[in-house]
């Protein structure tokens, strides 16, 4: 929670990463010094839908190639895992779209767009 704080995200409540946090399908941490610094999750059915979410480097870490660590790693364990046909999705907030392309990902616009819905 700290670190999506700092990181400048989207608060979560405690009670709802209980809950989400152990459905996780996959999950990468950076460490420094006994302190998670960066992390990134991908959580999904498990056979047809993924979706990269939480990816986030504390800014005093930022600019050393962490976030496309986290990345590689998940993205390693996707191609491991998945069955063939798999859809994978994430949403590029401002300018992370730079990194998420450099590991093949594409905007869908205009033959679909993101939506969501906070209830």
């Amino acid at each position: 929670m700290a670190l999506r704080a700092a990181a400048g995200m989207h608060p979560r409540s405690l009670e709802g990463a209980r809950v989400g946090l152990p459905n996780t399908w996959h999950g990468a941490v950076v460490r420094h010094a006994d302190e998670i610094v960066g992390m990134g999750r991908v959580v999904g059915d498990g056979g047809c839908f993924f979706q990269i979410v939480d990816i986030c480097v504390h800014p005093e870490h930022q600019g050393r190639g962490l976030g496309k660590r986290i990345m590689a790693d998940l993205v390693a364990a996707i191609r491991e895992r998945t069955p063939p046909g798999s859809y994978v999705s994430l949403i590029a907030d401002g300018e992370a779209h730079r990194l998420y392309e450099q590991f093949g990902f594409a905007p869908t616009a205009p033959a679909s767009i993101g939506m969501y819905w906070r209830p």
